[in-house]
């Protein structure tokens, strides 16, 4: 797949599809709304999506595991 046929899919239509993947195993975390333009502005609400393959358990200490490493990085 060549970069440009990306842009063919929203980002529902490629979120839906890494979901329904059987070989994935993480989350997902992007904007609710598209987001064309490079610049921040505002608040952004975001969705945290993953798949049957991790419990909501397994999920939540995976975006914790995530946030410590990125509070030490910004330490």
């Amino acid at each position: 797949m060549h970069p440009a046929d990306l842009d063919l899919y929203t980002t529902k239509e490629l979120v839906d599809e890494l979901m329904r993947r059987k070989t994935f195993l993480g989350i997902v975390i992007h904007s609710e709304t598209d987001c064309k333009d490079r610049d921040w502005k505002g608040q952004r609400v975001f969705k945290v999506r993953f798949n049957s393959n991790l419990a909501e358990e397994e999920a939540g200490r995976l975006l914790e595991t995530i946030a410590d490493y990125m509070d030490r990085q910004n330490s």
